[in-house]
């Protein structure tokens, strides 16, 4: 319970209606014990904190304005809205959050009446509230739909879908609210990028837009001639038309997103204006936490701190990241090969692409919060000579599978598509769990999938996909590998489609694919003591799936296990039931992953053992089947 007396005010506060008994000052003095508590629960309980400390006035303001839960507000992605949690009686299940059993660290429409949509993705705020804008006005409702999404996720093309959809239709009332504060997960890039600097930087404008605001005070329509003054004028000292209006948004500010009476001003009187409008708001990444202010990136989402240094507590491990080797390894491949590149949709750091970045700038592009547009230009580079590797979440590759079909697959072209954060990713929950990219690029003709099961595999599943020269797709976890030796190590040419003996045996086979082998190497060893002698293969590749290997399984198996981080239907372990049944081979294919249901969030090693294939839940299918 919060009892401490530094935080009397958030104490009282269980809902936007008990924020809105607040006054002026006490909303203030609201706004800062909330920042402290998010600072300190952070601390001890890891989230995305920079994104959500500079939103804190913002949400304060928007439930203090808006009627929620009728009024909706829609929170793209979801790292900004830890105030809105909180706000909206959260406050101490905050602490249990991205925990298993715990609160979503995102906005779920299963958790609470107050999160109006599900917020795991970047870019789609603004076509689900238009569409929620579209539906009140189809059911004769006056309820008012605003949605937040920050300059990261606007380069989204999704977004622009949204803003020129909505845009048309002036009868629905909806508001966007542009949460500018240059910066996605790394810093923020392209071309909406300088084009929001310019807005925000130009001193003539900004002036007389200063005294414009003033008269906010004032009725909506003083409102709605000040913003035709005011885009007017940008328009002349500017030298360009406004990109919002051009989509027939209204567009308001720039003003300042921690100036809680400004905020709480404009927001009534933008209450009160009909059709689609866009209030662009300036506000500061890990605002009023120093370490946070200075380094955005880090602090993103930066584990456990001391929240009075500041000093990052890290865990302990001698394995390295697969990231770093993956970031590493792209980084010699260039070296030694003009025409290597690297791509990657504004997540440089978070792949470790930034290696490449920070030693050959003009080798690698980050291309925006923009899955598709990140295959297909890599595509591009790849028709033109290039060998582009393509480093993209799984769980954000979905949204690129037409692009792979089409611009990569069916043109042979040889990009290299590496899948960071492959299978579960833990806390950040169902959003972010990538267990579905093998299922759904098996099908696909011509490419080729890895899944390598250490640290040294990935450095030659690179090292061999570049040689190949067609398309390809590397996953791997997020997290740390097993401690394999690496660096400096030979590169060794993989046989496409080759898997390996990890472990001889005589009772039971079993196939592991990807890092599921290590928890398999356990399990078969735990099973030798018991007196089970298991034949462990590791599969490789997801695809072309090795024949000759599954034809001496069949030739000498009854009994088959198939491990995969990944789900079942569609997975590998039917794969290989269905290669081996239709060569007549009678063996028994018991298939451990996730089955047809959602994971929910919580350490990878808690959900890999509620789904059944941990170590031990391995070994005990295998001591299982051999009874039986």
């Amino acid at each position: 319970m919060v009892t401490d007396n530094k935080y009397t005010l958030l104490a009282q506060i269980d809902s936007p209606q008990d924020l809105k008994r607040l006054s002026a000052e006490e909303l203030r003095q609201y706004c800062d014990e909330l920042r402290r508590y998010i600072i300190e629960e952070c601390s001890v309980h890891p989230g995305h904190l920079a994104s959500s400390l500079g939103t804190v006035e913002l949400a304060a303001a928007l439930h203090y304005v808006y009627d929620t839960p009728e009024d909706k507000v829609v929170w793209d992605v979801g790292h900004q809205t830890y105030p809105h949690k909180i706000i909206t009686g959260r406050r101490e299940a905050f602490r249990t959050k991205r925990q298993l059993g715990g609160i979503s660290g995102f906005p779920r429409m299963a958790e609470s009446e107050y999160d109006a949509f599900g917020g795991g993705h970047a870019s789609v705020s603004i076509s689900a509230a238009f569409g929620m804008a579209k539906a009140a006005e189809l059911q004769g409702e006056n309820r008012k739909v605003v949605a937040v999404i920050g300059d990261g996720s606007m380069t989204g093309g999704l977004a622009f879908e949204g803003l020129n959809n909505a845009g048309a239709s002036k009868e629905s009332d909806l508001l966007v609210i542009l949460n500018d504060n240059n910066m996605a997960i790394d810093q923020a890039t392209g071309a909406l990028k300088n084009y929001l600097l310019k807005i925000a930087t130009s001193h003539h404008y900004n002036h007389f837009k200063q005294q414009l605001w003033k008269l906010l005070a004032h009725t909506p329509r003083v409102l709605r001639l000040c913003q035709k003054i005011g885009n007017a004028l940008k328009q002349g000292l500017l030298n360009n038309s406004n990109l919002f209006e051009s989509l027939n948004f209204r567009y308001f500010g720039p003003i300042d997103g921690h100036d809680l009476p400004a905020l709480v001003r404009t927001l009534r009187a933008l209450k009160a204006i009909k059709g689609p409008k866009l209030l662009h708001v300036m506000t500061v990444k890990g605002k009023g936490y120093q370490p946070a202010e200075k380094d955005q990136s880090t602090w993103h989402a930066p584990g456990c701190f001391n929240p009075e240094t500041g000093e990052r507590i890290a865990s302990r491990s001698d394995a390295d990241r697969f990231q770093d080797v993956f970031g590493e390894t792209l980084l010699e491949l260039a070296r030694a090969d003009k025409r290597v590149v690297g791509v990657t949709p504004a997540m440089p750091s978070g792949c470790s692409m930034n290696i490449l970045m920070q030693a050959m700038p003009e080798r690698c592009f980050d291309v925006g919060i923009a899955e598709g547009h990140a295959v297909t230009f890599s595509a591009g580079l790849a028709a033109a000579g290039m060998i582009p590797f393509c480093n993209i979440y799984s769980t954000f590759m979905q949204r690129a599978y037409d692009n792979v079909i089409h611009d990569v697959a069916i043109q042979n072209l040889p990009v290299v598509m590496c899948l960071d954060r492959g299978g579960v990713v833990g806390e950040d929950g169902v959003t972010h769990h990538g267990i579905f990219d093998m299922a759904a690029f098996a099908s696909v003709p011509s490419l080729t999938i890895m899944a390598p099961m250490d640290e040294l595999e990935l450095r030659n599943a690179m090292f061999s996909a570049l040689q190949w020269g067609k398309p390809c797709m590397i996953r791997y976890p997020r997290g740390r590998g097993i401690g394999t030796a690496w660096r400096d190590r030979p590169f060794e040419m993989l046989l496409e489609g080759r898997g390996r003996l990890l472990r001889a045996g005589s009772d039971i086979a079993l196939l592991t694919i990807g890092t599921t082998g290590a928890d398999g190497k356990r399990a078969a060893e735990r099973a030798a003591g018991a007196g089970i002698q298991v034949a462990h293969y590791d599969l490789r590749f997801v695809k072309p799936l090795d024949e000759e290997l599954l034809d001496e399984v069949g030739r000498k198996f009854r009994k088959v296990i198939t491990v995969e981080d990944g789900t079942l239907r569609g997975g590998i372990g039917e794969a290989i039931a269905a290669w081996l049944n239709s060569r007549g081979y009678n063996t028994k294919v018991r298939s451990l992953g996730i089955g047809d249901y959602w994971v929910e969030h919580g350490t990878p090693n808690k959900l890999h053992a509620l789904c059944g294939y941990d170590e031990e839940g391995i070994y005990q299918v295998l001591v299982e089947e051999m009874k039986n």
